[in-house]
């Protein structure tokens, strides 16, 4: 699993959560992790979860750290583990910061409300996941928290610390898989 930090300010929109986006932009091919920070406006046409856009539930905030998942030998399920699996990282390293956290399903909330938005999906060719941490409390049509309210003042090394735990936990799955014998 590779991984990128991308140093510009990028406004997400929903249609960056689509095939070949990372390597398209930024010459990057195969499985990797991405993160932006920028604000974030999903409108209700660019969605991808079919029960915001029932519930009319739109996105927005005026900044998140914006990480996008590409994997190109997952189904939709596996997607789905890595996206609960990317979560569980978050709050484990928010954890040993000291920081409580709670987690439903792929949401994280902090003193009640909510810090994170996430979604899996497959495309054509591989699986992709966002997952946006809000960095300010402002922007969002509901009251949320963020990286700003914990007190956590490097949000790049919070962000960067992040990816490399779960690039290490692809990889060390991916050393189970071939560490044991048939039986």
């Amino acid at each position: 699993m590779q991984k990128l930090f991308i140093q510009k300010e990028i406004k997400y929109t929903g249609k960056e959560l689509s095939p070949h986006w990372i390597y398209k932009n930024f010459k990057i091919a195969g499985d990797c992790i991405a993160c932006f920070i920028g604000a974030v406006e999903v409108n209700l046409n660019e969605m991808v979860d079919i029960e915001d856009v029932i519930n009319n539930e739109p996105i927005k905030s005026d900044k998140m750290a914006n990480f996008i998942i590409e994997t190109f030998n997952t189904n939709l399920q596996e997607a789905i583990f890595r996206q609960r699996l990317f979560i569980s990282i978050i709050k484990e390293t928010l954890e040993d910061m000291g920081i409580q956290t709670k987690r439903n399903g792929d949401d994280l909330f902090y003193e009640g409300k909510k810090l994170s938005v996430s979604i899996a999906t497959k495309s054509t060719v591989s699986t992709l996941i966002h997952t946006g941490i809000n960095l300010v409390s402002s922007g969002a049509p509901i009251e949320v928290s963020s990286i700003k309210d914990m007190g956590i003042v490097d949000e790049y090394c919070f962000i960067e610390e992040v990816m490399t735990r779960f690039c290490d936990e692809i990889s060390d799955i991916e050393f189970a898989k071939v560490k044991v014998r048939g039986v």
